[in-house]
């Protein structure tokens, strides 16, 4: 790898022996992938994955202090992804037990650790950190060392930044820097699609669904969708980047997908068009029937398949502001519809923080504690972790959720209605 003289500086350990070990780590990692130099970052935050205290993780809280303690700060303020626990979300005396003194023992210390690095603000944990409510919005070309794979791909393909689909602690090292290594998604030929995707469903494709069913065809690789923008138009205005944000956690997390472009939409797209594809890329297409195919392949790994749900969860990724007053409405008006005063099964609302703020300051807040919806900001995967959780019927209108837990998946519509007492 090529370095300036004050990386091989560093290198060297003529910085301290801290940044020595910070400088080979990344140039370890970079010359694993090819990466032919080290390139500043140039985001204005950063973003971590790892927001858990879990008692398991004594090496990254003592390779933490020790940067603490040598008085290294990162280079920028970062987000973190959503805290795991939340004495508002459902749980059983037991489930307690467990969070608390087994599993997320730490949280309270390793915030503390956080803060000292860098942490933006307490409000700052979330896995949707790019809401304007968060303020963590990366511009066009900024080079990024973040992490969370549904952030990764959202910055990459919907806000034309760059950023490889780093690992946790991996993130937070490039920050103490300032630096990450050149490869990938930093490269323009990394960025280019060796898959056309050819949308020619009959209905608008329910986003997490249409994100599974790429991300399982083309996994780590680069897709460019076709016939997309015929549903969300040619502009990336709120309703677009919400479908976009939930149909890009279910590539990342059903595949690998860091980049995917949208013709005639995503900003890479929109300014290249078909020169982003390479010559020899493949193609599939995906109608009403393949990914009705999807649908029902997908595993129930319940005890008892036909259980009824003992809890829903909506928002993985996080909510936007505008979901969370469209599903606010919609609850309110099957309810009554359907003469019931609460959801029939507790249900919970994810958003950031800053998020929830927001939406706190409107009549939807008391209308959905009026109908027993919880409100939370919560990381639902780190709920279904505990195992006691993986015993529950669970249900959700995540991919992502229904990929790393037990929790069982269904469209937003039938969420909807089982959570209101209707029919599927």
């Amino acid at each position: 790898m090529n370095l300036t003289k004050e990386q091989q500086e560093i290198l060297e350990g003529k910085k301290g022996e801290v940044k020595r070990k910070l400088m080979e780590t990344l140039v370890r990692y970079g010359e694993l992938f090819g990466a032919d130099s080290m390139v500043p970052i140039t985001g204005d935050y950063n973003h971590l994955v790892t927001s858990f205290g879990l008692k398991v993780l004594t090496a990254v809280y003592d390779l933490l202090q020790q940067i603490i303690d040598d008085k290294e700060s990162s280079k920028q303020k970062f987000t973190v992804d959503p805290r795991p626990l939340d004495p508002n979300v459902p749980t059983t005396f037991l489930q307690r037990i467990v969070f608390n003194h087994f599993m997320y023992s730490e949280q309270e210390d390793y915030e503390k650790q956080l803060k000292e690095l860098g942490l933006k603000n307490d409000n700052a944990f979330t896995c949707t950190c790019y809401m304007d409510e968060v303020g963590n919005v990366p511009s066009k070309g900024d080079v990024l060392s973040w992490s969370e794979s549904s952030a990764v791909v959202y910055a990459n393909s919907v806000l034309g930044a760059r950023c490889n689909r780093n690992s946790g602690i991996i993130d937070i090292m490039g920050s103490l820097l300032g630096l990450v290594p050149h490869f990938g998604f930093l490269t323009d030929e990394g960025r280019k699609a060796s898959w056309i995707i050819e949308v020619k469903t009959t209905k608008k494709p329910e986003a997490q669904l249409l994100g599974s069913a790429i991300g399982m065809k083309v996994m780590e690789d680069v897709p460019y969708v076709v016939g997309l923008d015929k549903w969300l138009g040619n502009e990336l205005n709120d309703k677009a980047k919400d479908y976009l944000k939930d149909f890009g956690a279910a590539t990342a997390s059903n595949g690998a997908v860091g980049l995917y472009h949208i013709d005639n939409l995503t900003p890479e797209a929109v300014e290249s068009g078909r020169d982003l594809v390479l010559p020899d890329a493949k193609t599939y297409v995906i109608d009403d029937a393949e990914l009705e195919r999807v649908y029902n392949d997908y595993p129930v790994i319940w005890k008892n398949k036909d259980a009824k749900p003992k809890l829903c969860f909506i928002g993985c990724p996080h909510l936007s502001y505008e979901q969370l007053m469209g599903w606010t409405k919609r609850i309110h008006t099957a309810l009554k519809k359907n003469g019931r005063k609460k959801v029939v099964i507790p249900t919970v609302l994810t958003a950031a923080p800053d998020v929830i703020e927001r939406f706190e300051q409107t009549k939807g807040a008391s209308v959905l504690k009026m109908h027993g919806v919880v409100l939370s900001y919560i990381c639902p995967l780190m709920y279904m972790n505990n195992p006691l959780s993986t015993k529950m019927p669970v249900i959700t209108s995540s991919n992502k959720l229904r990929t790393y837990t037990s929790a069982r998946y269904y469209t937003d519509k039938e969420i909807f209605s089982q959570i209101t007492g209707g029919k599927i």
